[in-house]
């Protein structure tokens, strides 16, 4: 989950489990049965409240659904053809051959000689994901995108039965299938919580059905490990291993104070209730904590000069979506990565380059103005070490932090509300014309020399149409 992170996240882990250890579901009896049972007031076996779909391998598909040479064959995405740059997406023919998302080119290249990279083409991702929403839709209403590749629907009355809603999964992933494409494959789960969900749609790829009905649900958690869980990564999966919890048997036995204590945040107590089945959503409270844009530098693009434009771009592009969430950045952070020689023994990125990294943040009254946040910038600019080790950046990523929703956001003293108020409808009209023209439209001239540089990329818990 994403995020935030390579394509899909990509949930591939499960599909690893020896046969027959993958939590299935018995064949079911026609579909009209369920529906009988329902009219003639029995009960027709348990009941379920969300259906969750996630498309397979959605970059490297998409491409070998809009490229019929690539089919059949392994299929790297990646964001510039560059051997020290990564796989953002794997096709299942480059997957059984050890690529993933996150495998650095030139490992790929090793692994998988034969590979097809492939450039990615964001553009044409967002246009075939609005095609299987309206898929989706054409079978039932879709209540969530959660990201470029995955969306939840709410079952509802006749849909909620297990039989009636393990068709209506298999419905899904053919309507996909006809209206968008035969290698636009899809895993669907079904569970009484839309987190339980996701789960069940992890369990079986590519191409997988899996429901989590209540009374398989321990068991079936029992038998994965604690990545398996959406939201706990390779530094969570060590904190928890550290507090002592080294299985999912270990987490299962907690009780909610306990999950609480253990992540240190609400998410504890979150988790111990959808893992028990139980179905509630997020707080209306609940929004962004930050923002953040990264990019790997082109060989051509690591001058001081060219990482400065880009840096601009990025935080013109957090800034945009800053003010289309109604957003206020309360601090600011810059992040850049020098290449180093390789013969100082400097540790190895995971772009395979030597690297040394420096980070700073500074704190803002409130914001989400450009000209507040590029003052901020420079100031962050400033600091970063010169001379000889860091005179060619690879890497850089800006961030907005400290978020706060526009209905808690507190006016600085020194400013006067109708300025406030010109402001906001100034940086409104510029978004405007951005989102309808082309982000360069009205942009720092020092961000132009950047701008085929540090092309759109999707955030995977949002859809890039600003962009």
């Amino acid at each position: 989950m994403a995020g935030l992170h390579g394509e899909d996240e990509e949930g591939c882990r499960p599909e690893d489990w020896p046969a027959g250890t993958t939590p299935q579901v018995a064949i079911p009896e026609p579909p009209a049965l369920a529906a009988s049972a329902f009219a003639e007031g029995r009960p027709p076996g348990p009941y379920l409240n969300w259906l969750f779909v996630d498309l397979n391998s959605y970059f490297a598909s998409v491409e070998q659904q809009d490229r019929p040479e690539l089919r059949g064959k392994p299929v790297g995405v990646v964001p510039m053809l560059a051997d020290t740059t990564c796989c953002i997406a794997a096709s299942y023919e480059a997957k059984a051959q050890g690529v993933k998302t996150g495998t650095v080119v030139a490992d790929a290249k090793r692994m998988c000689p034969n590979i097809l990279l492939v450039e990615a083409r964001h553009e044409i991702y967002v246009e075939y994901h609005h095609r299987i929403v309206e898929a989706v839709e054409s079978c039932l209403p879709v209540t969530a995108v959660m990201s470029i590749d995955e969306m939840a629907c709410r079952l509802l009355g006749r849909e909620r039965p297990l039989l009636a809603a393990l068709e209506l999964g298999r419905k899904v992933k053919a309507r996909i299938q006809a209206q968008v494409g035969p290698f636009l494959r899809s895993s669907v789960g079904l569970a009484t919580s839309r987190y339980l969900a996701k789960v069940a749609s992890d369990m079986e790829k590519p191409d997988g059905l899996v429901a989590l009905t209540l009374d398989v649900l321990p068991e079936a958690l029992r038998r994965l490990t604690l990545r398996d869980l959406p939201g706990i990564g390779a530094k969570t999966e060590k904190r928890l291993n550290d507090k002592g919890i080294h299985t999912m048997d270990d987490l299962l036995k907690l009780n909610c104070d306990q999950s609480g204590e253990l992540w240190g945040s609400v998410w504890g107590g979150r988790l111990w209730h959808w893992l028990k089945g139980e179905d509630f959503e997020m707080s209306e409270t609940e929004h962004l904590k930050s923002i953040s844009h990264s990019h790997v530098l082109a060989p051509e693009m690591r001058t001081a000069e060219k990482a400065w434009a880009v840096a601009h771009k990025l935080l013109h592009k957090a800034a945009m979506r800053l003010r289309t969430h109604k957003l206020w950045a309360s601090s600011i952070g810059l992040a850049v990565g020098f290449s180093v020689p390789r013969n100082q023994n400097a540790p190895v990125s995971r772009f395979g380059v030597p690297t040394r990294g420096w980070h700073h943040e500074i704190r803002l009254s409130e914001c989400q103005d450009n000209q507040t946040l590029i003052g901020a910038l420079c100031r962050l600019w400033a600091e970063k070490p010169k001379g000889q080790g860091y005179d060619e950046p690879y890497f850089i990523g800006v961030s907005l932090n400290g978020l706060v929703p526009d209905r808690l956001h507190s006016l600085n003293l020194f400013d006067s509300l109708d300025n406030a108020k010109s402001r906001t409808k100034l940086l409104e009209a510029m978004d405007l014309l951005n989102q309808k023209y082309g982000m360069s439209t009205l942009a720092p001239a020092t961000m132009l020399a950047a701008y085929k540089a540090a092309p759109t990329r999707i955030a995977f818990h949002s859809i890039p149409d600003l962009f």
